[in-house]
């Protein structure tokens, strides 16, 4: 049972933003949380723009993540102090005109907390476990620009390897000629250069380079996104046979939700930076709450004439859908294990719907 196993990733209010100019800043991804357990593959869906690639990038340190927390085995290898700044500054703005001396004293202690967190945010990020980090891969969506064209399939592969102080060319060509093979290649492939293979290939390569640093959890942004469909399902099974056989934990980055519900024991829906909704796989389209996540689930088309004639698209509005004037949205359980972004009325709305 997932509900069993221990959490090995844990996202905690995870925010990634950057700045456009003077005053402008795009919140790419604002608080996400979310953990992931040993040996599941964590689905993140939503359309393009929505923050899911972004989240994988910040999760494995490719950004210096702006605020929250990401735990990994138990140990934070990334922190940002963004909720830290805001909160000090909030006690600040409130200290300047508090006239109550027990208001000043709880203030007081605001500032102090806050800035210590900061101080030990600000050493944790700085002296990450790299060894631990590296225990994280990432498989990128576009097999042809992750691959560089100079470079040999061997020397590819191998480029993590090398980095991590391994000097011995036997050992460096065994483990990638294993990798080619495990990745369904053979070990001819690696003198050859990534422009003599196909998308599906490529991708393989990808994948090989991943795996052969013996990764703990793997972060695969749309790998099959820019393959054909017949290239997708082979890449897809090869994923699920490395989770088997390996036990490698999976991120499976994706905005189509057939296929993330064929692959994901659980899903989490991000609409706009935002976690909208979070749930087990056959949870979350038998009970699809969030306005947005009917939206998406409308637009899976079916291997059927005459569903696909009748089929009706449900639009997503958040201004017409929402009221959010008196009470804003947060993470609420409705069922159990399945959390939807909403204010009360909201919830109270959705537990009614899925009859209780």
């Amino acid at each position: 049972m997932a509900e069993d196993r221990e959490v090995v990733l844990k996202v905690e209010n995870l925010s990634q933003y950057f700045k456009l100019g003077p005053g402008a800043v795009n919140k790419a991804v604002d608080h996400v949380s979310f953990d992931i357990k040993k040996g599941e593959v964590f689905g993140l869906v939503g359309e393009s723009g929505c923050g899911k690639t972004t989240t994988g990038r910040s999760i494995i340190r490719l950004y210096d993540i702006t605020g929250g927390n990401v735990w990994f085995k138990g140990k934070r290898i990334a922190a940002g102090t963004l909720d830290y700044k805001e909160a000090i500054k909030a006690a600040r703005e409130e200290l300047k005109t508090c006239t109550d001396p027990l208001r000043k004293d709880k203030l007081a202690e605001i500032i102090k907390v806050n800035t210590e967190e900061m101080a030990a945010a600000k050493r944790d990020h700085k002296n990450a476990d790299r060894k631990l980090v590296n225990e994280i891969q990432m498989v990128f969506q576009d097999p042809i620009a992750s691959l560089d064209p100079r470079m040999t399939v061997r020397d590819i592969i191998a480029e993590g390897l090398i980095i991590q102080g391994e000097k011995n060319k036997e050992v460096i060509d065994a483990k990638v000629h294993k990798m080619l093979e495990t990745v369904g290649l053979v070990a001819e492939h690696a003198s050859r250069y990534p422009h003599e293979f196909s998308g599906g290939q490529r991708q393989r390569i990808g994948v090989a380079r991943a795996i052969v640093m013996e990764p703990s959890l793997i972060i695969a942004d749309e790998p099959i996104s820019a393959l054909d469909v017949s290239i997708r399902a082979q890449v897809i099974n090869l994923l699920n046979d490395l989770r088997k056989n390996m036990g490698i934990t999976i991120l499976f980055i994706a905005h189509d939700l057939s296929v993330v519900k064929y692959f994901s024991d659980r899903i989490g829906v991000m609409y706009f930076g935002k976690m909208v909704e979070l749930a087990d796989s056959e949870e979350l389209f038998r009970h699809p709450f969030h306005p947005y996540t009917r939206s998406l689930l409308s637009a899976i088309p079916q291997p059927d004439p005459y569903y696909e004639r009748n089929r009706k698209r449900i639009s997503y509005n958040p201004v017409a859908d929402h009221d959010y004037r008196e009470e804003q949205p947060s993470f609420k359980e409705v069922l159990p294990g399945h959390f939807v972004l909403c204010n009360t009325e909201e919830y109270e709305r959705y537990r009614r719907e899925a009859g209780l």
